[in-house]
């Protein structure tokens, strides 16, 4: 599997949370030859099973995979004299979207860009913030007559970003958070073909992370699996934010500590990464952690769950950055943990 052209597609398809049908589609793409079975729920989380090879004696034991396939993005609100009036779903940062070409998801998919008064006319003390949404505006160069025709309030609009390679196995592009993690699963699944593994697994493409952890709380209601682990993007360390607050760039999975966080869950994590020379950090979460794995660690009666998460610069920009190598170690990471579960684990957490 190319990690890279992976992150490309997923990162250049649209998948606004609550509309992730054609990010969903390859992601359900990039499970299927290393599964069993596949599926999707009311919610469309795309849910793949990789059956483990235990015992006729041995109990069914399972482990949840989660990463989020929606993104955040934009959504008409109306129209004023022939421009696009806008909503945000998910935390866009209105501070970079300026200027920046979109796509309306109209009747027909519109090209457009992100407008708004020019300096020359605002006041010294509106030059020095962030332009407020209600200032914003999307251009497509259509009349308000034509404009009414093609576009519905309602309608979904994506930044339009192609994917850049940077030097020495640096990647830019949108909506990484959290299509890198979609990828580290699609990673251990292929893993998993070449090692021997007891328990079953589903790796599940969440949907709608950025507007309430919702798919991952129905999915793993639907799945009820013994332990799982999410996948996310962590604060790459950059200039500006606190090194004690950020992980690094190029050092591998963070694997998080806190009350959100399993300790027997962790510690095999650790010692996992360990046996197996498997580049990793520490990352301290000293509350919610604000992923999937919030929702799964108490769905039904509780879930010992864990958090991996790929060093990440520029969070929620159409430029987020990132080092593949990083998410090939997540995903790598996770198959030799699977490996690695047996009945005296199960014990260990408590299940």
């Amino acid at each position: 599997m190319n990690a890279t052209e992976l992150l490309r597609e997923l990162s250049e398809a649209s998948g606004v949370s609550g509309y992730e049908t054609e990010a969903g589609a390859i992601a359900r793409r990039a499970f299927e030859p290393h599964a069993d079975a596949i599926s999707s729920d009311a919610l469309g989380n795309i849910i793949a099973l990789k059956r483990g090879d235990r015992a006729p004696d041995a109990p069914r034991r399972a482990i949840m995979l989660a990463a989020h396939v929606d993104e955040i993005g934009l959504m008409v609100k109306g129209y004023e004299d022939g421009f696009v009036r806008v909503a945000t779903v998910g935390g866009v940062d209105l501070r970079t979207i300026v200027g920046q070409e979109v796509v309306v998801h109209g009747a027909r998919p519109l090209p457009g860009i992100v407008g708004s008064r020019p300096p020359h006319v605002l006041s010294p003390e509106e030059r020095q913030k962030a332009v407020p949404l209600d200032d914003l505006f999307i251009d497509v160069g259509l009349s308000q007559e034509s404009l009414e025709e093609v576009v519905r309030v309602g309608d979904l609009i994506t930044m339009r970003r192609e994917m850049v390679e940077l030097a020495e196995g640096y990647v830019s592009g949108k909506a990484f958070d959290d299509r890198a993690g979609v990828v580290s699963l699609a990673l251990c699944l292929e893993s998993l073909s070449t090692l021997r593994h007891a328990w079953d697994v589903y790796a599940v493409g969440t949907s709608q992370e950025e507007v309430g952890l919702r798919g991952a709380t129905v999915s793993a209601y639907g799945v009820a699996p013994d332990v799982a682990i999410a996948v996310d993007v962590g604060f790459g360390a950059q200039q500006g934010v606190d090194e004690k607050e950020s992980i690094t760039m190029g050092g591998g999975p963070s694997i998080a500590k806190g009350p959100n966080i399993h300790p027997v869950m962790f510690d095999r994590l650790v010692e996992t990464a360990k046996a197996h020379e498997v580049t990793y950090q520490v990352e301290y979460a000293a509350g919610a952690t604000g992923t999937d794995a919030w929702a799964i660690q108490v769905a039904r009666e509780g879930i010992p769950t864990a958090l991996l998460s790929v060093p990440l610069r520029y969070m929620h920009t159409s430029v987020e950055t990132l080092n593949v190598r990083d998410m090939e170690r997540t995903g790598r990471l996770m198959a030799l943990f699977i490996a690695g579960l047996d009945e005296a684990f199960a014990s260990q957490v408590g299940i």
